[in-house]
């Protein structure tokens, strides 16, 4: 099986539903953002903080395109991942891809509850947070929307996200 790649905003819960999904398919799962952190020994928030988006982009698109040679692997990638360079045509060209869609209202409510610090959110009030999930949401839709699956990120229905990878899988 061609990499499955999960895509959607930050707190879609790609890496969730990345792992339930690649025990379900009986595949491995790898989340792009750890890839990330064990490769330059840096976690991505210090990273951004040192370095800056711009450079963090490239290095994640060449990390993405690392992945293109897996096979029997479902991958979680950055929120941003698919809208920067052509990483969204080319994960489309190696992979299957699957958009978790959320609305800004519920993406808010789960970053705000988050553990995890995301660098694009920190110290952001609720309706900061609102907003600019909004405003960020409907700058990468155009990506989004290109991939191959949609999924209800808030209640996914995993038996027909696997048969329509499957499908998608055997007329590749």
């Amino acid at each position: 099986m061609r990499p499955v790649y999960l895509i959607g905003f930050m707190g879609a819960g790609k890496s969730t539903l990345g792992k339930r999904l690649a025990s379900k398919l009986g595949v491995d799962f790898l989340d792009l953002d750890i890839l990330f952190e064990d490769k330059y020994k840096i976690n991505i928030r210090t990273f951004f903080e040192k370095y800056g988006e711009s450079l963090f982009r490239q290095f994640e698109y060449d990390l993405i395109k690392s992945t293109f040679e897996l096979q029997d692997v479902v991958i979680s990638t950055g929120g941003g991942t698919p809208c920067f360079y052509d990483a969204m045509n080319l994960m489309k060209l190696n992979g299957t891809t699957v958009y978790m869609e959320a609305s800004p209202a519920r993406l808010a409510s789960r970053l705000m509850n988050s553990k995890r610090q995301r660098p694009l959110v920190a110290g952001k009030s609720p309706d900061e947070l609102l907003e600019f999930i909004t405003e960020k949401l409907l700058q990468r839709e155009y990506w989004y929307q290109q991939a191959h699956l949609k999924v209800d990120a808030i209640n996914p229905d995993f038996e027909v996200l696997i048969n329509d990878i499957n499908i998608l899988g055997k007329e590749k």
